[in-house]
C-alpha cells in the first residue's frame, strides 16, 4: 500500500489525498461491502433517517458514475424484480459499468438528445425521486463554487421536468456563494426542505445534501 505514495511525479498534496483516501474507513468499508464508492454510505444514512426509497419506485440518478447510489436504489426499489415494478434510470457524462435493473444513459443531460433518452428510459412512468450527487472537478480556485451551484441548478431543472406531484429530490450542494439563493429556489418548488450532513461526508468538506419533499408540481 505504501508504494501508492512514493510516485515522485505526484505532488505533496496529491500524496496526502491518496494516503487519506486509502486509509479512510468508508473507502475500506465500501470495498468490503461491494459498493463502488464511499458515497454509498451518504445515501444509506439519508435513507435510514428519511425513508425516501421504497419498493416499486421510479428513480432518476444524475451524476451516477461509478454507480454506488444506483446500486443502493436498484436494490431498494426492486428494479431487477418484475413483481415490484421498481425502475432506475441513471445518467452521467462518464461511463458506468452495467448494473442489474439500472438503465444507464451516458451523456450530458443538459443536451436535448440525452434528455430525450432519459425520458425514453422512463417510458412515461411518473418519477418518484430524483437524486443528484453531481460535483464539478474541483480546481481549488474561486470558479469551483459557481460551477457547483450551476450543476445543482441543472439538477433542479431536471427534477422539476420529470417528477410527479408529491415526488422528492436529493441533491449535493456546496455551501458558499449562491447556496442561500439555491435553497430558496428549491424551497419554492417543494413543500418540505431539510438539510442533511451524513457522517460519510468528510468534516472539512462544505458539502451538504438538500432533501426536498413533496414536489408542488
Amino acid at each position: 500500500m505504501a508504494e501508492k505514495f512514493r510516485n515522485p511525479k505526484l505532488s505533496a498534496s496529491s500524496k496526502t489525498w491518496l494516503r487519506e483516501h486509502w486509509e479512510d474507513h468508508y473507502v475500506r468499508q465500501a470495498q468490503k461491502d461491494g459498493y463502488r464508492s464511499r458515497a454509498a454510505y451518504k445515501l444509506l444514512e439519508i435513507n435510514e433517517k428519511d425513508q425516501i426509497i421504497l419498493p416499486g419506485m421510479t428513480v432518476v440518478d444524475l451524476g451516477s458514475a461509478p454507480g454506488s447510489w444506483s446500486q443502493i436504489v436498484a436494490r431498494l426499489v426492486g428494479a431487477s424484480s418484475e413483481k415490484s415494478g421498481g425502475r432506475v434510470v441513471a445518467s452521467d457524462i462518464l461511463p458506468m459499468d452495467a448494473l442489474p435493473g439500472v438503465s444507464f444513459i451516458q451523456g450530458d443531460f443538459r443536451e436535448e438528445g440525452v434528455f430525450e433518452q432519459i425520458l425514453g428510459a422512463i417510458a412515461g412512468v411518473p418519477v418518484d425521486l430524483v437524486i443528484s450527487d453531481i460535483a464539478p472537478n474541483m480546481s481549488g480556485t474561486s470558479a469551483d463554487q459557481p460551477r457547483a451551484i450551476h450543476l445543482c441548478e441543472l439538477a433542479l431543472d431536471m427534477a422539476v421536468r420529470v417528477l410527479k406531484p408529491g415526488g422528492d429530490f436529493v441533491v449535493k450542494v456546496f455551501q458558499g456563494e449562491g447556496y442561500d439563493e439555491y435553497r430558496k429556489a428549491v424551497q419554492a418548488r417543494f413543500k418540505v426542505l431539510k438539510t442533511r450532513k451524513p457522517q460519510a461526508s468528510r468534516p472539512r468538506s462544505p458539502e451538504v445534501y438538500l432533501l426536498a419533499r413533496d414536489f408542488r408540481g
